[in-house]
């Protein structure tokens, strides 16, 4: 094999997986010069296709599947010299340390497409980087522009890349092309990750926040209606059904649409939806996020409340026909309340809350959706709308015990 190597993608989108598998094999192979080596990593290209292929449910998922093997595949194949087979548990731990601090040329400052068209067919990006330095919303605001020093890797990316190679040897396993599992054999897993004790701290807006979110996105509506009333739908959405955004956007497993929004025998009200893992749940729907959708449906033109089975995408482009596809234009929607929001609060003197909101992602409607319910619903309820696996996850929004610590250490003394 060369000895050295500037990483290309490895993996097209799942659109185009199928049909530039043969001409990423030529292309890999072109870079190889051992036979044998060739041929396993041919075998090795393949075993991983079919791995992704079973993700294809899940855009997200498929996306970050592919991200953490073909890291692994580029420093494997090109780097340490070896084939699937061959790695062992000091392998895995050698990739684990690579990627906390790869080379210069191995990290991008902005994300790219993989491939990009050439002369009608699908070719490499040569800008594409498997890693990639980012900075937060307030230094980008600041400034400040991402360079490849200021690349880290953060505690969860690398619990995920245990989780998602853990699962990737699993399947190889199976599939009897590999035996054993190297990362499942690494012991001292604290080495890389650091265990935290007590609750995970759930990152959520202030009631004064939220506050100003919503009035600002109701403002926003009453400006532009045509363009903000769906402003407005998405953030009572996301808060009050404790969405994620990707239960917003279209995609292949499932397109939201206003028939999802159904009425049962006892005339209450619920939104169905297909979340993580690809599993379908009901919503409760409260009174006022149906109002809410009364709202919304009105400013389009339509009747108050929608009929069983009707397919009207929930979310619509403003511009043509059919469905946001993709979690890239909500996020922007979505941003646009927030930067909105940040300038209502500098301007009323709020100029913390302001900063703060600066970090806020659409998530954080989600978890400060959850975390205002559990003073008031039963946890196996709110745990049942947001989808939780367990109470345990639910849990962790509950703030009582949290707050009755910290009352008991306020008063304290250093001095006596």
């Amino acid at each position: 094999m060369t000895q050295e190597h500037t990483p290309m993608p490895l993996f097209d989108t799942l659109a185009h997986l199928d049909s530039t598998l043969e001409i990423q094999i030529a292309r890999i192979k072109s870079q190889l010069s051992d036979e044998t080596a060739a041929k396993e990593v041919h075998a090795d290209y393949q075993h991983t296709c079919h791995f992704l292929y079973a993700y294809r449910g899940s855009a997200e998922t498929f996306k970050a599947y592919r991200r953490e093997t073909e890291r692994l595949l580029q420093w494997s194949w090109f780097l340490r010299k070896k084939t699937l087979k061959s790695l062992r548990r000091n392998d895995l731990e050698a990739f684990l340390e690579f990627c906390q601090a790869p080379p210069k040329d191995w990290i991008g400052v902005k994300h790219v497409p993989r491939f990009i068209e050439r002369d009608g067919l699908r070719a490499a990006n040569p800008l594409w980087r498997p890693f990639i330095a980012a900075i937060g919303k307030k230094a980008h605001r600041d400034g400040e522009v991402p360079n490849t020093k200021s690349y880290t890797l953060s505690q969860s990316a690398l619990q995920a890349i245990f989780a998602i190679l853990s699962s990737y040897f699993n399947y190889l396993e199976q599939e009897e092309y590999t035996f054993g599992n190297p990362i499942a054999q690494i012991r001292q897993k604290s080495k890389f990750l650091r265990k935290h004790h007590g609750k995970k701290t759930i990152r959520r807006l202030s009631e004064l926040q939220w506050a100003y979110i919503i009035e600002t996105a109701e403002l926003m509506a009453k400006e532009n209606p045509r363009l903000h009333e769906r402003t407005l739908f998405i953030m009572n959405a996301l808060f009050a059904m404790y969405l994620r955004i990707s239960e917003l956007a279209a995609s292949e497993r499932w397109i939201p649409q206003m028939g999802h929004f159904y009425k049962d025998r006892d005339h209450n009200w619920w939104f169905k939806t297909v979340g993580k893992g690809n599993k379908e749940r009901d919503i409760s729907v409260s009174n006022a996020m149906l109002e809410a959708l009364k709202r919304y449906r009105g400013s389009l033109g339509m009747t108050s409340l929608p009929s069983p089975a009707e397919a009207t995408p929930l979310i619509s482009k403003a511009l043509g026909k059919g469905p946001i596809k993709g979690t890239r234009h909500i996020r922007k929607i979505v941003q646009s309340c927030f930067d909105e929001t940040m300038k209502r609060l500098n301007s009323d003197g709020f100029v913390e809350d302001s900063d703060m909101l600066m970090a806020a992602t659409v998530h954080w409607l989600r978890h400060t959706g959850i975390s205002e319910d559990v003073k008031i619903r039963p946890r196996e309820h709110v745990r049942d709308d947001a989808g939780h696996s367990s109470s345990a996850i639910t849990d962790q929004y509950i703030d009582i015990e949290l707050r009755e610590r910290h009352a008991s250490a306020k008063k304290k003394l250093i001095k006596f």
